[in-house]
């Protein structure tokens, strides 16, 4: 599989017109079910100790135009930001330094969380992937037109580690000294990651 570019990293300043306050208002439905599950460090891989994998089933109730703009409002106004808009590595990678959201807004994908031998998930459009800082997730497949908005808690930047030797015990430093979120990127206060992230 080939590997793709590097997405670039742009946070733009929030601009909230009528249409798209109702749309932050609207987009947001009772996921099917929410999937939770913790992964033990995998050789080179530390992933993520006591804070699970979180995955709101189809909560997003994409509109039919510029969902990508209602997704970013939502997160943007619950405190998560440094938005971008690509696919997924299809490399093992995790990041040390930032928790990581993920937001299906186009195509599918298969992810496999981890590292090798892991966890794999199909993820399609209104699917919420909430990524705690240390687990490793991979594009194991996906379609053409696969396509989601990531964000990072404000204050947060990712970087980019790949199991390599030597990464670690520095890693697993930078893991436990990220700091939780002070909110959920979709439900705000409400959400699920008081409960599983601590």
């Amino acid at each position: 599989m080939r590997i793709q570019r590097v997405p670039t990293f742009i946070t733009t300043p929030l601009r909230l017109c009528a249409k798209t306050v109702f749309a932050m208002n609207t987009i947001i439905q009772k996921p099917r079910k929410i999937i939770t599950k913790l992964f033990p460090e995998n050789g080179r891989f530390p992933n993520a100790g006591k804070r699970s994998l979180v995955i709101y089933d189809q909560v997003l109730k994409l509109p039919g135009h510029n969902a990508p703009d209602f997704i970013e409002a939502q997160v943007k106004a619950n405190g998560w930001g440094h938005c971008w808009r690509w696919g997924l590595y299809d490399y093992h990678h995790y990041h040390s330094t930032a928790h990581e959201c993920l937001c299906i807004y186009s195509g599918s994908v298969r992810v496999q969380f981890g590292g090798p031998g892991g966890w794999m998930v199909d993820a399609y459009p209104g699917d919420v992937i909430l990524l705690p800082a240390g687990l490793t997730h991979k594009n194991v497949r996906c379609s053409l037109g696969f396509r989601t908005v990531g964000c990072y808690p404000q204050g947060q930047s990712p970087d980019m580690m790949v199991g390599k030797a030597g990464e670690r015990p520095a890693a697993d430093r930078n893991i436990a000294a990220v700091p939780l979120p002070k909110q959920d990127p979709i439900f705000g206060k409400s959400g699920e990651l008081s409960n599983h992230w601590k």
